[in-house]
């Protein structure tokens, strides 16, 4: 990193940082607006998104995804699925494959509490050419799979001694 641009590059870490507090947030405001623990809301929050790009999550994707183990997620999912926030199905021609779906109802709270925020999250990248949202894609695309890299290889060995 050349000495001159260190400060801009501070500055889009410290946004980064920023938008990832502001989502936990929103996920932890969202999971007290409900009744609910964090932990499912952040899964009801993972099955919605993934709902919405059209690619329904299986329980092991979501257990990826939000970091627990398979009984963990079981348990989590009969949760939400007894508080009618979740219905398991089996859509594929091989039964044993679940896809994980909202229900209406839950589709229709989640709308209420983040529909504010999307209006203003669409207002904001209105204002960007199309071709600037396209790069800045690209750049968040590239950082996660950086991120996704470190992530695999895994933590470095025991903390040495100062």
């Amino acid at each position: 990193m050349s000495e001159p641009l260190r400060p801009q590059y501070e500055r889009l870490l410290e946004s980064l940082r920023g938008y990832g507090a502001n989502y936990r947030e929103f996920s932890r405001r969202f999971a007290a607006w409900l009744g609910l623990h964090s932990t499912d809301a952040e899964a009801l929050i993972e099955i919605l998104g993934a709902e919405e790009r059209g690619v329904p999550l299986s329980p092991a994707r979501l257990s990826e995804r939000i970091a627990l183990t398979s009984g963990a997620t079981t348990a989590l999912l009969n949760r939400l699925e007894q508080a009618g926030h979740v219905v398991r199905a089996r859509e594929h021609t091989d039964r044993r494959v679940v896809t994980l779906h909202s229900s209406a109802h839950v589709q229709r709270l989640a709308d209420e509490f983040f529909g504010p925020l999307a209006d203003r999250v669409d207002t904001v990248m209105a204002a960007y050419a199309p071709d600037l949202l396209e790069r800045f894609e690209t750049f968040l695309t590239d950082l996660r799979g950086a991120m996704d890299a470190q992530l695999a290889a895994g933590p470095p060995g025991p903390p040495s001694e100062r």
